[in-house]
Order: C-alpha cells, then sequence, then structure tokens
C-alpha cells in the first residue's frame, strides 16, 4: 500500500472521529437539556409549554442546569477527540455560544421571559465548554 494512500486514510479517519465527538456533545447537551425541561415542566416546577418563565428562580435554575450539561457536552467532546481535546471542548462551546445568540436574536421581542437568561447562556458557554474540556483531557 502507497503511503499517501494510508496518510490519506488517517486523516479521514481524524476528521470523522473529530466529527463523531463533537456530534456526540452536541446530542449529550441537547437531550439532557430537552429532559429536564420535560420534567421540570410535568412537575410544576416550569409554568406548562408556552408560557412564559418570567420567575427568576426558575431561569436560574434551567441556566444552572444547562451550564452543567454544556460542561458535560464539552467533557463527552474531549474524550471522545482524536487529539486536542480542549480544541474539541472549545469548538462545541462555539456552537453553543453561537446558537444562543441566534436564540437571543430571534426570540428578543417574543415575549417569552426575562433578557438576561438567554444572554447569560451566551456568556456561559465558552467557560463551561473550558471547564468541560479540561475535565475530559486524557492522560
Amino acid at each position: 500500500m502507497e503511503a499517501g494512500v494510508t496518510d490519506k486514510t488517517a486523516g479521514a479517519r481524524f476528521w470523522l472521529q473529530s466529527i463523531v465527538a463533537l456530534l456526540a456533545g452536541f446530542a449529550a447537551v441537547v437531550v439532557l437539556s430537552l429532559l429536564a425541561d420535560a420534567v421540570f415542566h410535568l412537575t410544576g416546577v416550569f409554568p406548562a409549554n408556552g408560557q412564559a418563565m418570567t420567575e427568576v428562580g426558575d431561569n436560574l435554575l434551567a441556566l444552572s442546569y444547562r451550564m452543567v450539561f454544556g460542561a458535560f457536552g464539552s467533557y463527552v467532546a474531549a474524550r471522545l477527540a482524536p487529539a486536542r481535546p480542549l480544541l474539541h471542548a472549545l469548538i462545541l462551546g462555539a456552537v453553543g455560544a453561537a446558537l444562543a445568540i441566534l436564540g437571543v436574536a430571534t426570540t428578543w421581542n417574543m415575549n417569552l421571559g426575562s433578557h438576561w437568561y438567554p444572554i447569560a447562556l451566551v456568556v456561559t458557554a465558552l467557560p463551561m465548554a473550558w471547564i468541560g474540556g479540561l475535565l475530559g483531557r486524557k492522560g
């Protein structure tokens, strides 16, 4: 087998592993967040779906578990990364921050609750990814 073919295969495997690591971390954040949201809505901790969350305590609770889940997703991405685990975690954090910015922009005038909450999601995305990435480093 030629050296170039082996290099191409290794390169393709590296990118595939990187993509899988990022998708797994992202899926962990999304699934855990949706499950927690559902549990809190079903148990009456949060208002019924479709109603604005206006209580500061509700928003703080949602922010706190989203921060933990963001760190955990970044941990997963770092653990599964073929190399440079912290970079993978921070890429996932950047994706989370970008999606949070999109959420701020699209919901700003929809009267869904406090404006500080979606802004806090933006602000905490990268720090939590960094923490998850540090915890997820191998070795």
